[in-house]
């Protein structure tokens, strides 16, 4: 059973990543496998406790990603736009640095 939730878990935050970051290779690779990591980490733990603390880690990470993570799209006049969905009501928009910005370029 714990083997199922843990795939589910996989999943969901692969799910979220690639609804995330649609469209930025960069960052969909780079997630993948910061997500697989994770896992790969706690692959040998054996505590129910820590199961499932780690499994409830997974869901609050999937669901931060699909309701907190807008990306920001370069557009034709050379500003960004954000398309915030349903998932981001409430959400607090950051804008990121200009030097943030340079460095994911």
């Amino acid at each position: 059973m714990v083997r199922g939730e843990a795939l589910s878990a996989y999943r969901a935050l692969l799910r979220a990543t690639q609804k995330s970051f649609a469209g930025d290779t960069l960052m969909l690779n780079a997630s993948a496998v910061e997500v697989r990591k994770k896992f790969d980490v706690n692959r040998h733990v054996t505590s129910e406790t820590e199961i499932q603390r780690l499994l409830e880690e997974a869901r609050q990470a999937s669901h931060f990603i699909s309701t907190m993570i807008v990306q920001a799209k370069l557009n034709d006049r050379g500003g960004y736009e954000v398309k915030p969905s349903k998932e981001h009501a409430g959400a607090t928009l950051e804008i990121p640095s200009e030097e943030i910005i340079r460095k994911s370029a």
